[in-house]
Formats: C-alpha cells, structure tokens, sequence
C-alpha cells in the first residue's frame, strides 16, 4: 500500500509543453514514439515486442483519479495497521530470514524489524501484490497527460526488466506501477535490485531474499544511516515550549531532558543519541515520539505523515518495544468542522492549500501558527477550543 501525496500535487500542475509532445493523441503513434525512445536507451527486442501488446486501461485512469487522502487519526489509522496478524508473522519471517536479515544489515545497515515493517504494511508480506498489468499500467499512466514525465521513465525502466528477463511481460501488480512483495517502482528495482538467494536474477515476487536485500538496498539509497535509532516513543510534562516541537526543530537529547521529557517509562533519556525531533501527531496529550534523522527516510519512501510514523513504529514493535501509549488526546474535529476551520484560517492569510476537511501539512503548519498567535499551546492539533477561538 502506497500513497503518492507527490503525485496527486504534481496532477494538480498544468502538462507543459514538453509534456503535451509526450503523452496524449493516439496512442499506437504514442507507442512508436516510446519504442523509438526505448531502443535508444538499449532496450532491445524482447522489450520492444513487450510495448508493442501493451494497452489503455482505464481502471488505472479511475484509480489514478480516485486516489484519497489520509482522513483518519495517527489511532485510528496505526491501530488497523498494526494488526495482530502482521505483528506474529512479522516475527515469524524476522526469525525465519534471520541469516538474510544480518547479511542485509551488514551490507547496507538497515536492521531488519525495519525492512519487515515495509514488507508488512505494503503487501502482508507478499499476500497482496496487486493485480494489474504493470506493463498497461505504466502505458497508460504515461501516456496520460497529468504525470507523463514521472511514468514514461518508468515505463522505459519496466522495458529494461522485460528486456534482460528480470521480469515476464505479463508481471502484474498495482494500479500505480509497483511490483513485488514491498512495491518497488521499475527504476528502483532496476537500480536498487539485489539477488538474495542466488539464483542470478532478483524476484521480488516470489524470493523473500531478494525482498529483503533489495528492500534494504533501496532504504541504503535514500540516506539510511547505518545504528542510528529511527523512533523512540517518549512521555511529555504538563508543560514544556510547545512551540519547539514538530519535525521541523531538531534538538539535541539533552534540551528535551531539560524540559521534562522522558523514556516512555518515565526513566532518563539516553543522551548519547543523536539530535531529534518531538512530533506529537495528536496534540500534546496524546502519543508522543522522537524522531531522528532516519525517520526522514520513511517521508522519502512515503510523504504521508501518518504512514510513516506508522510504518516508523511497527519497525519499533518488531525490534521488541511494546505498544504505544495511547494517553487521552483532546477530541479532533469532524470534516465538517475541519473545513469550517481551515475556511477561517485561510480568510486570515494562511494557505491551508485546499479546503477539504483534511488534516494536511498545510493546515497543521497554520494551526500552529494560529496557536502561537493566540497563545495557546503549539502542538499542531486542531481542537474545537481553537475553532471557537476564531
């Protein structure tokens, strides 16, 4: 399960007039565009023939169209995601694959409760994969005329895999192009792919090894840093600078110490980590985590927020911490309040982007303005004491 938040800001943009020379019109004169483009970039003819089967589908158009966005609570939303399910056969697989997991770690030094968490949460470790045509779906995202210069190299790439028998012309997977156990887009797989079992191609679909490595090699080239923490879930005090909090401040241990904050089970922090963030994602009064620099790995695999805390914390739960504490948040706003409030946010200059009823970056970023302006405390958490404020 992925979510391109990049994605739906990018349809949002005019094509440009690179762009409308790329994609549209009728599409066999498309195509033959692409082979020739194709070619010059090596693929050769098993790859080309590939291209020349490929077709519209619409579905994809319908669930490029339809994509949502995020509604549900940081509760509400890891609560489901965290099942019970994905909790014992991520345990099963982390002492299953444990040879696998080490040598990932070393060559790439990402630990494995973090490679499992992905592998949980984006397929139920490789149950649910998607049924499209990849090749049809990056055809027709491509020659589609909002993203055309994200999906046409990614189409090129998917010709690569075909090519060199990486992958069947058939392969199948989801709507947006992703294919195998941790939803690898084609550039990736082709740059990122690792052949875990040795048996001298790299399957994503069907190899756990291959997974693994090329799951750990892909978090590598996003910037992980190898034992470094990702999260830690923390208790704050009645009081503190609210306003420091947020991924945007990041502080050394020691100023979090100062101000009151502790372990989760109320013991000192380990000062000798590295600076972090205090994020809050439902206000002051309920979960509380740091974040450290390799949290910002999760935002680059995923921008959703509540995702990548999820995924963040599932990763904590597999390396043997226990459930978050869910404390006792102030009660959120429904949509229909949320929308009254970002309407009277942005009537006071502050761009909430669109008023949809969303708790988006946009509108926490104004809510902690608005905060601050009424001197409330700045925790990003839209509660209905601030919209009476307005």
């Amino acid at each position: 399960m992925r979510f391109y938040p990049l994605l739906l800001a990018l349809a949002l943009l005019p094509a440009t007039a690179h762009a409308q020379q790329q994609c549209g019109g009728d599409f066999d004169a498309w195509k033959a565009a692409v082979e020739k483009q194709a070619a010059s970039e090596g693929v050769g003819e098993r790859g080309l023939a590939a291209l020349d089967k490929a077709e519209v589908n619409m579905n994809v158009i319908a669930s490029d169209r339809a994509q949502g966005v995020f509604t549900q609570t940081f509760i509400e939303f890891s609560s489901r995601m965290e099942s019970a399910y994905r909790l014992k056969h991520g345990e099963i697989n982390l002492k299953k694959y444990a040879d696998v997991f080490q040598r990932a770690e070393q060559e790439f030094g990402v630990p494995g409760p973090v490679v499992t968490a992905f592998w949980a949460l984006e397929t139920d470790f490789g149950a649910v994969q998607g049924d499209f045509s990849t090749l049809d779906a990056l055809a027709t995202l491509a020659h589609d005329c909002r993203r055309p210069d994200l999906f046409r190299p990614q189409l090129i790439a998917l010709l690569k895999l075909i090519d060199n028998g990486t992958v069947p012309a058939d392969v199948r997977g989801a709507w947006a192009g992703e294919i195998g156990q941790t939803q690898m887009l084609p550039k990736d797989y082709l740059a990122q792919g690792v052949d875990g079992d040795g048996d001298s191609r790299v399957d994503l679909r069907t190899s756990a090894p291959d997974v693994i490595m090329t799951t750990a090699h892909f978090l590598q080239s996003l910037g992980w840093k190898a034992g470094e923490p990702w999260m830690e879930e923390v208790r704050v005090p009645e009081q503190m600078p609210w306003e420091k909090t947020g991924r945007e401040t990041r502080l050394p241990i020691s100023q979090w110490a100062a101000w009151g904050v502790t372990d989760r089970g109320g013991g000192a922090l380990d000062q000798t980590k590295s600076p972090a963030s205090l994020v809050l994602p439902m206000g002051r009064k309920g979960p509380a985590f740091l974040v450290f620099d390799n949290y910002d790995v999760y935002l680059k695999w995923n921008q959703s927020f509540i995702y990548t805390l999820t995924a963040a914390h599932l990763a904590t739960r597999f390396a043997g911490a226990p459930a978050y504490d869910k404390r006792d948040p102030e009660p959120g706003l429904s949509p229909e309040d949320m929308r009254q409030l970002q309407t009277k946010l942005d009537a006071k200059g502050h761009d909430v982007g669109k008023i949809d009823g969303i708790l988006g970056s946009g509108t926490r970023a104004a809510v902690r303005a608005m905060q601050q302006e009424l001197g409330l405390p700045v925790d990003g958490w839209p509660t209905a004491r601030l919209l009476a404020a307005l």
